[in-house]
């Protein structure tokens, strides 16, 4: 479905949400069930995002990139 633009793997734990945020850095933020965690910056490399795009890390760890629909 996207394109991947990202080079570092991201080592994903179990009980967080992980996405791409204003600085261009990959976060993780805990989910509701997870009450200990804490919000944080993962990875090292920066994404330039573009208008019109979604960026994710994929299962397999890395960050892609979609095209949005109706942007």
């Amino acid at each position: 479905m996207g394109k991947k633009v990202g080079n570092e793997k991201i080592k994903r734990e179990e009980g967080y949400l992980y996405y791409i945020g204003k600085d261009g850095y990959v976060w993780k933020a805990p989910m509701k069930a997870n009450k200990k965690g804490k919000k944080g910056k993962v990875g090292t490399e920066k994404i330039t995002k573009k208008p019109g795009f979604m960026y994710y890390v994929g299962k397999d760890g890395y960050v892609y990139e979609a095209k949005m629909k109706n942007a």
